[in-house]
């Protein structure tokens, strides 16, 4: 019984009209798209190819660590492909009373209820928009990048689990506590 899930080493990867791939020797892929570039080396023994505009993976044979490797290296080259042509975001809120971010250079600070600001710097390769004083949104072209870096953000107050207070992914559900009630005699 195969699951739709296990064929996706199956599915090619269309590549858009503006986006560029090179496959160099021990499988060095260049993608290049007008996001910006990714270059990401893949183990040797999958098969990139590239013809009529889409990319294929295929694997030597079927053993274990191949066919494990095979999803996988479908899944990042698509990543990489989706990234620079069209870039990933995640959006955070900021839940709280008084809670707030701003841009100031390329510096994220946020109030999150302490007696300092949290600062955050961009790194290379992210940017941050704060288009609300209660929202901010990560960009990037690496999926693994804007991902770790908005976990970053979020690990500066993660919401608390009465008010829900802190910061949060916007499609994040928070399943509050009820909290102690008075002792009844």
């Amino acid at each position: 019984a195969s699951s739709a899930a296990s064929d996706v080493y199956k599915r090619q990867i269309p590549v858009p009209a503006e986006v560029s791939v090179s496959i160099e020797a021990g499988n060095v892929v260049t993608v290049k798209g007008p996001k910006g570039t990714l270059t990401q080396t893949f183990h040797p023994d999958m098969i990139i190819k590239q013809e009529n505009g889409v990319l294929t993976v295929t694997r030597p044979d079927d053993e274990h660590l191949h066919k494990s490797l095979h999803g996988l290296t479908r899944t990042l080259l698509s990543n990489m492909v989706v990234g620079v042509e069209k870039g990933y975001s995640k959006d955070l809120d900021i839940v709280g009373v008084g809670y707030k971010a701003e841009k100031k250079g390329n510096q994220l600070v946020m109030n999150l209820g302490f007696s300092h600001p949290v600062i955050v710097d961009e790194i290379p390769g992210i940017t941050i928009d704060v288009p609300a004083a209660n929202k901010v949104i990560i960009r990037g072209i690496d999926k693994q990048v804007v991902g770790q870096f908005a976990a970053e953000v979020r690990g500066k107050r993660p919401p608390e689990p009465y008010k829900g207070k802190g910061v949060r992914y916007s499609t994040e559900v928070i399943h509050l506590k009820a909290g102690k009630t008075g002792g009844k005699k």
